[in-house]
């Protein structure tokens, strides 16, 4: 009888080494998980702008709308987020376009409970004249290429009009070279246009990576 049950019990201690039990996931310990991937719409609380913003400021904004899983809110709709400006670039003179990054860091939920997450800028929707540079999320000024020339040549028209009723042809052709000279000048001197973020402007946010929640907290 001994014999059997040594027996019997050394083929259950090599089932379970051949079968081990899975340790529960976060799902099943309680948690839910915001995917990375996700996108998540919020509005800025305050304006932001390459002209006066620097490294390190602030950034303060809420959801705009709910973001679910499985018919379970994760995020709701008036969820604060905190985050930081990581990078701040003016526009030059002659080349160099306005530049801000912008990282987010934490969630605040309604009820106090704060998340630290990784978020980043995806999509800028509710700014003008703006693009995405890379892939950390940097708002870059467009090009003024076009408005520089165009300012350099409304000017050389302007002194062809001055010289042209001054002296004639001959003048217009001097006011023109004089006004196309100070045009470029101007061009050079000026400073390209700022990243301006207005308050209430819509940034697309994406999630860096999982981050975990805990469901009882998430109200």
């Amino acid at each position: 009888m001994r014999t059997l049950l040594c027996f019997l019990l050394f083929s259950v201690l090599a089932v379970a080494q051949d079968h081990p039990v899975e340790a529960p996931s976060a799902s099943a310990a309680g948690q839910v998980v915001i995917p990375a991937g996700t996108q998540v719409p919020v509005a800025l609380k305050h304006a932001i702008s390459t002209k006066s913003a620097r490294e390190g400021d602030p950034v303060y904004a809420a959801t705009t709308f709910p973001i679910v899983q499985h018919d379970h809110i994760l995020v709701p709709a008036g969820t604060y987020v905190q985050g930081r400006i990581s990078r701040v670039e003016r526009a030059g003179r002659v080349k160099g376009r306005a530049e801000v990054l912008i990282h987010f860091t934490t969630l605040i939920y309604p009820s106090g409970y704060t998340v630290l997450l990784p978020g980043a800028v995806e999509n800028v929707p509710g700014a003008e004249k703006t693009s995405i540079k890379d892939a950390e999320g940097t708002i870059r000024q467009d090009r003024q290429t076009g408005e520089k020339v165009e300012k350099a040549a409304g000017t050389a028209a302007t002194g062809a009009v001055i010289g042209g009723l001054s002296n004639g042809l001959k003048g217009a052709g001097i006011g023109a070279g004089v006004g196309g000279a100070v045009g470029a000048a101007i061009a050079l001197l000026t400073r390209g246009s700022d990243v301006r973020l207005e308050a209430g402007a819509t940034v697309q946010m994406v999630i860096q990576r999982d981050v975990p929640l805990d469901p009882a907290r998430i109200k």
